[in-house]
């Protein structure tokens, strides 16, 4: 059996039916990951008073297409190879779907920019940055670390959804920031060496019980992280 670690077709985030493209093409989303990053965007949100549920869905479509979209894309091409989702596409296919995702969901927050939260800019620039600088390691991959991680796609989401919302930060929306930032360096904490473990082709008993360990953080955090998101806009909702 090749399904192994290294080509990552096994990992619980990939689904387990359907075709090969299929499932390498739904791995490069990460989409519980994902999740977390969207969730982010809306718990952010939820600060606002009144709240504007169009915004809601807007940063949550800009997340998407920015993030699980462009950002992943530009992961793949900045794997070398070493993710099978890297390679199920053509470098030219990849490029396309980074940059125009990147680009149709900056052309959304423009709108929300200058119709509503100019201050929205600010996070637009700092993740426009981060999600080519993280991505395809550049400055030899300063940028690539688990404070940066936590920083752009923890942190700044919550900003990015009160800014959408209110065009100004509070202690509040800062200290949510930060606390899912905290969320965050735990899932990549426990990601990495997740994903080291799971390239080895013989893992012995422990190996096996601390991936399965692991993986069950990493369940954990992102479905827990996704529940209290969107639990507290149901909450909101019905007030």
């Amino acid at each position: 059996m090749t399904d192994n670690l290294y080509d990552r077709r096994s990992e619980w985030f990939v689904p387990k039916f359907g075709p090969t493209r299929f499932r390498l093409i739904a791995g490069l989303l990460f989409l519980p990951y994902t999740g977390m990053v969207l969730s982010f965007t809306v718990i952010g949100s939820i600060l606002a008073a009144p709240i504007h549920y169009d915004r809601v869905l807007a940063i949550v479509v800009i997340y998407f297409l920015g993030l699980g979209l462009g950002a992943h894309a530009l992961d793949a091409l900045g794997s070398q190879g070493l993710k099978p989702w890297g390679r199920v596409l053509k470098r030219s296919h990849l490029w396309i779907m980074a940059i125009s995702s990147l680009a149709l969901a900056y052309l959304i927050a423009t709108y929300y920019i200058v119709r509503y939260a100019p201050l929205l800019a600010v996070i637009a620039v700092l993740e426009g940055f981060f999600v080519f600088a993280y991505n395809l390691e550049w400055f030899h991959g300063r940028f690539h670390t688990d404070g940066w991680f936590a920083f752009s796609w923890g942190f700044l989401p919550v900003l990015a959804g009160t800014l959408i919302q209110t065009n100004r930060i509070s202690m509040g929306a800062m200290a949510l920031g930060v606390s899912m930032g905290l969320f965050s360096l735990v899932e990549i904490k426990a990601s990495r060496p997740y994903r080291s473990l799971r390239k080895v082709l013989n893992p012995s008993p422990e190996e096996h019980d601390l991936v399965m360990r692991y993986e069950a953080i990493l369940k954990g955090i992102s479905l827990g992280v996704m529940l209290l998101g969107g639990g507290l806009l149901l909450w909101r909702m019905g007030r």
